[in-house]
């Protein structure tokens, strides 16, 4: 990551603090990601660099692979505010090497974590359940769903990175031979309702998940280790390539979520560039507006707003004061 950083560093230059919204900001396009941190992240851009800095901003859609896809190789969209790296490192640190992309500031601050949970009152009942492995050889605490006498392992929605590990690493684990089956749940309101069902129901869930997020601050759960180093070699060149012939188990990386920008960006919108340097928030931050957001069934823009509202003391160390000021009094 030390590379990407030098590099970001040569090619973004460094703005200066003073931010204000003079120069033309022009019309931005901002990915937002179909989870609930990157799409609150994407609103507070939205807000942001509209109020404060004049830019003309267009929302549009985004997955991971697909949005990283588009960024590198046709320029749009210009922002990807949350996007995890670890499945484009390689790409990504070639992609800044050749003044395509640049990586803005590291969004969640004090990292992310992904793996394979299961929920805190099973792994109570059962202490000696640590690992995935150990959690393989019970598929009757972990029922699947019309497939009486096999377990289940829920994998992420199709577009998703963390789709392809899980995929490879169930194979890698011969969970298939162990009368599991790896179930897709199609999107993150399938994914989120089959813990929400395994809860209501106090059976057994294993499957991915990731945080920060307001639902595991509202469902405890465990997260399991898979009893091996990362290996990061074998990670980028088997476990995060789709049907990858002979996967091999591995742990997933300690995970780390920046905002990627394009070249183009930082060109047209220099003025903001200091912002996007940085706007970054803990996982405390994120995992109170996701659980307000939750609370309130707002959207995103609403729950953007809402942290505007009421944590200046946050978003102000962002920004120059007059811009500042300019979102202040358009909230």
């Amino acid at each position: 990551m030390k590379k990407i950083l030098a590099s970001t560093v040569f090619a973004a230059g460094l703005y200066a603090f003073a931010g204000s919204a003079s120069a033309d900001c022009g019309t931005v396009s901002i990915a937002e990601m179909n989870w609930a941190s990157a799409g609150i992240a994407a609103n507070l851009d939205k807000i942001i660099l509209e109020q404060g800095f004049g830019c003309t901003v267009q929302l549009v859609p985004g997955d991971t692979l697909p949005t990283f896809t588009s960024m590198n190789e046709r320029g749009q969209p210009d922002l990807a505010p949350e996007f995890w790296i670890n499945s484009v490192r390689t790409t990504l640190d070639k992609a800044v090497a050749d003044g395509r992309m640049i990586v803005g500031a590291e969004i969640l601050s004090d990292g992310a974590v992904e793996g394979w949970w299961i929920p805190k009152f099973l792994a109570d009942a059962h202490p000696d359940i640590k690992t995935v492995q150990q959690a393989l050889t019970h598929p009757d605490l972990f029922p699947a769903p019309q497939k009486p006498g096999r377990g289940a392992v829920y994998n992420c929605p199709s577009g998703w990175s963390c789709q392809v590990s899980s995929a490879n690493l169930f194979k890698a684990l011969g969970a298939e031979e162990k009368k599991f089956e790896l179930i897709d749940t199609g999107t993150a309101a399938g994914l989120d309702g089959s813990i929400t069902n395994a809860f209501e129901k106090k059976t057994g869930w294993l499957g991915y998940y990731w945080a920060p997020t307001a639902f595991l601050g509202k469902y405890e759960m465990v997260k399991l280790s898979f009893n091996v180093p990362h290996d990061k070699a074998d990670w980028d060149a088997c476990t995060a390539v789709p049907n990858c012939p002979n996967p091999k188990v591995n742990s997933y990386p300690t995970s780390q979520a920046f905002t990627l920008v394009t070249k183009q960006f930082a060109q047209k919108a220099e003025v903001a560039m200091d912002y996007i340097k940085r706007r970054k928030w803990t996982n405390t931050t994120v995992n109170s507006v996701l659980a307000w957001q939750e609370a309130n069934k707002s959207t995103n823009e609403v729950a953007a707003k809402h942290f505007l509202e009421t944590s200046p003391d946050i978003w102000t160390k962002w920004v120059a004061p007059d811009v500042a000021d300019k979102i202040k009094a358009s909230l």
